[in-house]
């Protein structure tokens, strides 16, 4: 058993080598300016650790929205096949994915940006708890890095240690401090989770798109799930999954605002601020939208086709 799951332990490994270097190296950037021992210098770097990731998945969330408006486009068919294999599951699966390969859509896509998240995070809270058992991973274990967990242990953010979790609360130096800033940031986590799923599913999705319902189970389920988990999730992997959620909310709003899905709130709020636009520079969107008038073709000027010899008389008549 070990030998089949040797190489995703051997993956993991290297994801905790890399989230560490990560952390090594902003926390060295910081040093100069907040201290070795600061628990600024930790919380920036990790701050800095979910600018690096996001900006890495910035093109599968470019992937993602275009799955998400392909689902969304050919729910019609697929409610269609729906009813079509109410009783055949095995032709209705095979005509959902011939469906799938004409339209180019992968279902999956959608969930790609969470789903390859999802090591990373568990990575940040193996690195996070080694430093609070005093057991270093990744590269902290290396000979040289080994100072930089005494370090990192000292680091307080608001006097709470950035390893303290809301259930180990009373083994931290403050127990008030903690259990303070853990609900903050479980409440900030939650909330921000929360406001993400809303906006998606008043602005950008179609009133009629049966995608809908689902959304709006996800929109009260994702954030309990954080509330819940969020007890034991130590302050540093806190704030990493809330700068992750503040960058989703603002990423989401930027590709709401300026390419929405065609047949949504948002879409035609967008029309509206274009047309606003053009009237501003002078353009009337309403002329400007209506097909040109198609013109007869001009019809071609040829000169009168003449008889040669009455061509060769008129020659040697101008040569006289």
């Amino acid at each position: 058993m070990s030998t089949i799951f040797a190489p995703f332990i051997w993956i993991f490994n290297r994801l905790e080598d890399l989230v560490s270097w990560i952390l090594i190296t902003f926390h060295d950037l910081l040093t100069p300016v907040f201290g070795a021992s600061s628990g600024w210098s930790w919380s920036l770097s990790i701050i800095g650790l979910v600018i690096v990731i996001r900006i890495a998945l910035i093109p599968l969330f470019v992937k993602q929205i275009r799955a998400v408006r392909n689902m969304q486009a050919i729910q019609p068919q697929i409610k269609e096949l729906q009813k079509k294999y109410a009783d055949n599951r095995e032709k209705l699966g095979q005509e959902m994915m011939k469906l799938y390969r004409e339209t180019g859509t992968n279902p999956f896509s959608s969930c790609l940006p969470i789903l390859l998240q999802a090591p990373i995070f568990f990575a940040l809270f193996r690195v996070l708890q080694g430093i609070a058992l005093n057991r270093p991973e990744g590269i902290f274990a290396n000979p040289n890095n080994l100072v930089l967990i005494d370090q990192a242990r000292e680091a307080l953010v608001f006097g709470v240690p950035i390893y303290a979790t809301l259930i180990n609360a009373d083994e931290t130096p403050s127990v008030s401090a903690t259990i303070t800033l853990t609900i903050c940031l479980i409440i900030f986590m939650s909330a921000t989770t929360f406001i993400t799923q809303r906006q998606l599913i008043i602005k950008n999705s179609a009133p009629n798109n049966p995608m809908v319902q689902q959304q709006k189970i996800l929109l009260y389920v994702f954030p309990i799930i954080f509330a819940v988990g969020g007890v034991g999730f130590p302050i540093g992997v806190l704030i990493y999954w809330s700068t992750t959620n503040l960058w989703s909310m603002f990423q989401q709003f930027w590709v709401i605002r300026n390419s929405p899905t065609p047949g949504t709130p948002a879409f035609e709020a967008w029309q509206q601020r274009k047309q606003t636009k053009q009237r501003k520079k002078g353009i009337n969107p309403e002329e400007q939208a209506k097909p040109e008038a198609e013109l007869p073709p001009t019809p071609r000027n040829q000169p009168k086709h003449q008889p040669r010899k009455k061509r060769n008389k008129k020659k040697n008549g101008e040569n006289k």
